[in-house]
């Protein structure tokens, strides 16, 4: 029976163990408290960012680690939208129990379709993904679901209480700041677990070999609806936080164009790395919002110009370009 040597076993340790959660995940949460004492302008800016970040973090969940390629994940952000929105206008204003409304319905959702999505592979399931979040959008602009959803419209008229009853929103975006950083720490502690748990380790088994995961018992469609499940709940969190923080829900929160910015900032940030989407979304919406301010009319092209360049010159993203760096460097072991 072979021995293994140490660096063996230390690399296997480190497989196991680098998704768990350590002091340098405070960092990112720590740079966006120090942004609300020093550039209390942007505020509002950072609370979209944060948004963006919650929802590009389930995004990266099913496609990073699952290997569900998702073009119509808007799903869940309209979905939790639309949910929270009108918890808050018919049944309750307080916001932490609309943003549990709102990931219920996301996780329902999955339930009730990944079980038709997650049986097909490859380009089907890019198809399939994006006509569901079609026909939701498609459904919330009928004459059927207007008086409901507001149609072109929007959802508008519903309030948001104090959070915990003491911090009420106000025109500076303080508490929607707050607030929105402690959704998306929530969001992020969630989605460290789940890929650092033995169901993670499983579905990225799946990602990687699904034929051999099958071959061991494993049942590959019954797990990825799980994780479609709970992905779908974090990004209709995502959704509903858009929701409460702007306190309007309209069609262009079940538009395709979400879906792709979702998937162009895992590709700036890195698929398959939980800080790929918080440097992706945060890139994204801060040269969005720059190159929109410096020219209205064609600012797409600085952000169609940074995809290229990234995924030329980074086609892991850039956290996966500052981890190949460290490596070469010897800052951290291969």
């Amino acid at each position: 029976m072979a021995v293994l040597d140490r660096d063996t076993i230390n690399a296997v340790r480190e497989g196991f163990t680098r998704h768990r959660l350590s002091w340098i995940d405070t960092l990112p949460f720590l740079f966006a408290a120090l942004m609300y004492f020093f550039a209390a302008r942007y505020l509002p800016l950072g609370t979209q960012v944060m948004i963006q970040v919650a929802f590009a973090l389930s995004l990266d969940l099913a496609l990073g680690y699952g290997g569900i390629d998702s073009l119509g994940h808007v799903a869940f952000f309209g979905m939790g939208a639309y949910a929270a929105g009108l918890y808050a206008l018919y049944v309750s204003s307080e916001p932490l129990s609309g943003l549990a409304v709102a990931a219920c319905i996301g996780a329902l959702t999955g339930l009730v379709t990944g079980p038709l999505v997650l049986r097909a592979r490859g380009l089907t399931v890019v198809m399939l993904t994006l006509a569901i979040a079609t026909m939701l959008h498609e459904l919330a602009n009928t004459s059927a679901m207007k008086p409901i959803t507001g149609g072109a419209d929007g959802l508008f008229g519903f309030k948001i209480a104090p959070v915990f009853g003491m911090f009420s929103f106000d025109l500076y975006g303080r508490t929607a700041y707050w607030y929105s950083l402690g959704v998306v720490a929530f969001v992020f502690i969630i989605c460290k677990l789940v890929v650092n748990s033995p169901f993670g380790l499983a579905v990225r088994g799946m990602r990687d070999n699904p034929v051999r995961m099958r071959m061991l018992g494993v049942n590959v469609t019954a797990r990825l609806v799980t994780l479609y499940c709970v992905s779908g709940a974090l990004a209709a969190m995502a959704g509903g936080l858009s929701a409460q923080v702007t306190k309007l829900v309209g069609l262009d929160s079940l538009a395709f164009l979400v879906s792709g910015n979702a998937l162009v900032m895992l590709i700036l940030g890195g698929a398959g790395r939980l800080y790929g989407a918080i440097v992706g979304a945060t890139v994204f919406v801060a040269l969005s919002d720059r190159a929109a301010a410096i020219d209205p009319f064609n600012w797409l092209f600085a952000v169609g110009g940074v995809l290229i360049l990234a995924v030329r010159f980074a086609p892991q993203g850039i956290v996966g370009l500052i981890a190949d760096w460290s490596q070469r460097l010897g800052w951290v072991r291969r």
